[in-house]
Formats: C-alpha cells, sequence, structure tokens
C-alpha cells in the first residue's frame, strides 16, 4: 500500500490554476495567454515562452516560489501616428501565467533567456529520493 505524501508550501492542486489559465476552459481570451512548450532533459526542466514584442528590462518578471514558476508580462500599444489603426490583431495588455514545477524542481537554480520573441527559462532537478522497501517481520 503506497501513502500519498503532502508537500508543505504547495498548492493541493496544481493543474486547477493552469486549467483554469488555459483558453479553452478559462477566463482568459485567447490573445491574453501566454503559450508555452516544456520539456525535461538532461536533468533540467525547460519551458519556452512566446513573448514578442516586449523590453525584458522592462515590461517581464519571472519569480519562482512554492513549486509554482510566475511569468509576467506587458506589452503597450505604439501608435503609429495620431489616428487609430484599421485594423490590430495584436494582443496588448498584461499577460501573465503560471506554471507547475515538477516535484523535484530546485528553486535556487533557474536561468532565463530572452532572445528573438521567445523567453527560455531552465529549471535544475535534483535526483530522486529512491525509498528503499524493508520487509517487516509480523509476529503473532
Amino acid at each position: 500500500m503506497n501513502l500519498t505524501e503532502r508537500s508543505q508550501g504547495r498548492f493541493p492542486f496544481p493543474e486547477l490554476l493552469e486549467l483554469l489559465e488555459s483558453p479553452v476552459y478559462g477566463f482568459r481570451p485567447f490573445g491574453q495567454i501566454i503559450r508555452v512548450e516544456d520539456c525535461v532533459a538532461g536533468g533540467r526542466y525547460t519551458l519556452r515562452a512566446e513573448l514578442p514584442g516586449i523590453d525584458p528590462d522592462k515590461d517581464l518578471e519571472v519569480t519562482v516560489g512554492h513549486g509554482m514558476l510566475h511569468i509576467r508580462a506587458e506589452k503597450t500599444k505604439e501608435t503609429m501616428d495620431a489616428k487609430e489603426p484599421r485594423r490590430s490583431e495584436i494582443a496588448y495588455g498584461a499577460f501573465s501565467r503560471t506554471i507547475t514545477l515538477p516535484p523535484t524542481a530546485e528553486a535556487e537554480d533557474v536561468t532565463a533567456v530572452y532572445k528573438d520573441g521567445v523567453l527560455e527559462i531552465t529549471v535544475g532537478l535534483k535526483e530522486e529520493d529512491k525509498p528503499t522497501d524493508r520487509r517487516i517481520l509480523v509476529q503473532h
């Protein structure tokens, strides 16, 4: 019988946060979502986020805490002249996304690089402690 462990400081239903932020099921319009892809390779968790047209020094904030990665960005509208554009399909305003990190993520080992409109964040992973099973003699 396996007993589930309670981890301190982590949100009890991390996937629920991601579901609520998705454009299909969530409360956010599709243009206001930060689209991401992630993978685990070489002992690191890597997340790439599309954030074109922002200044990473002024308009981007990345934080890690309680097993969650938070990305916040803001894209301001540039006016070409005094008139409004005839058509605009570009999303402006504040954007945010919260991603659940793997349980073995090390919050102290995080790097972020912004290049060509893509933010790449890598997080170090520690090796999982493999529990050792021990047979207990049952007395009778």
